[in-house]
């Protein structure tokens, strides 16, 4: 709150009311290019039994009681639409879109809230390139709805009518972190510790005893390499590790790194996406995976979604993406947070 004044304060709304404005242009315009783009929009449930299939995302969990109160049962607030947009691939849709308020729990800060808007897409019969053309169009349009020619964040601009930038996380990890990331890889694509370890020391992180490879790896991106992107115009990162892509198909020619994606603008992180992986049996081994590490680090566990398995067997390949719609609107304002840009901000006791 601004000295002392919540969010629904007349003053301090009067203040806000531009920006909120301004997202809900963002929010109607992209909506429409969809439309004109032949997407279904769908409308999906927020409960889920199966919130997510990472490690690091952490659900709101409820429970669903019958009418004599006992417990049929243990729900969640979902993470994202994603499994759920899968099982609408299986059954026949080729193009479609979810604007859909996504729920995490543990993310708090400036860029985080504990519920947002995410804008998820998919298409049939398509690589994931053509989604980064898509991102690419997105940028232009959430501009153009505000009427600027700029996005803007603590002082970083990019020009949404340059193409991004697209850079491999081994090319973008070589230039700004001075780290050969395939050589921390073996064949398989399993993360080698001790040689990102060693990397990491090299360049004055800290290296805890209990850090996985994926620990590293995440501390040298968000130290070294994400405040380098989206400067001046967009980014594209591409081609991830296969430890970092739980849901991402592997790439054909080299099984060490798999077609996963994501997008940044102003050194923010907007978009994530996926060549999708349809394998069953080898989504099952990841999840296990995924979820034994989570009890591990966390101490907890959520179910195996089996439907979604069984639905792999019918899904197309297909590529998909997630765009935090908040944080887009966000940049196209030139707000530092992305409270800014939300009706009902996220404040302890102002709800």
């Amino acid at each position: 709150m601004i000295a002392g004044r919540p969010w629904w304060h007349p003053a301090r709304h009067a203040d806000r009311r531009a920006a909120l404005l301004a997202r809900n242009r963002v929010r109607d315009r992209l909506r429409r290019w969809f439309a004109e783009q032949g997407f279904v929009e769908v409308d999906l449930p927020a409960l889920q039994r199966t919130p997510s299939l990472e490690t690091h995302l952490h659900a709101f969990r409820t429970e669903r009681h019958g009418t004599d109160g006992g417990l049929i049962d243990r729900l969640y607030l979902h993470t994202s639409p994603e499994l759920a947009c899968k099982k609408l691939l299986a059954a026949g849709e080729t193009r479609l879109v979810a604007f859909a308020h996504a729920y995490r729990d543990r993310e708090v800060g400036p860029l985080h809230a504990a519920e947002f808007l995410l804008l998820e897409w998919y298409r049939a019969d398509a690589p994931y390139t053509v989604l980064m053309e898509d991102c690419a169009e997105l940028l232009r349009l959430a501009a153009d709805a505000v009427g600027t020619d700029r996005l803007a964040h603590r002082g970083i601009t990019v020009d949404p009518a340059l193409p991004p930038e697209r850079l491999t996380l081994t090319e973008a990890f070589a230039r700004y972190a001075g780290i050969d990331l395939l050589a921390t890889l073996d064949e398989a694509g399993q993360g080698e510790r001790e040689a990102l370890a060693a990397a990491l020391r090299g360049r004055g992180l800290r290296v805890a005893a209990d850090d996985s490879w994926s620990d590293l790896f995440s501390r040298a991106l968000v130290e070294l390499v994400e405040p380098r992107l989206g400067r001046g115009r967009a980014t594209i990162l591409h081609e991830y590790p296969a430890p970092e892509a739980a849901l991402a198909r592997r790439k054909p020619d080299d099984p060490r790194l798999a077609l996963r994606f994501e997008l940044y603008a102003c050194g923010v992180e907007l978009a994530n996406g996926f060549d999708e992986l349809t394998d069953a049996d080898e989504q099952r081994r990841r999840a296990e995976a995924a979820m034994a590490e989570k009890e591990r680090l966390y101490g907890e566990r959520y179910p195996i979604d089996e439907e979604f398995l069984a639905a792999l067997a019918l899904m197309p390949q297909a590529s998909g993406v997630a765009l935090g719609l908040d944080r887009l609107a966000m940049l196209a304002v030139g707000a530092d947070r992305l409270d800014a840009v939300q009706w009902m901000p996220d404040e302890p006791g102002a709800r």
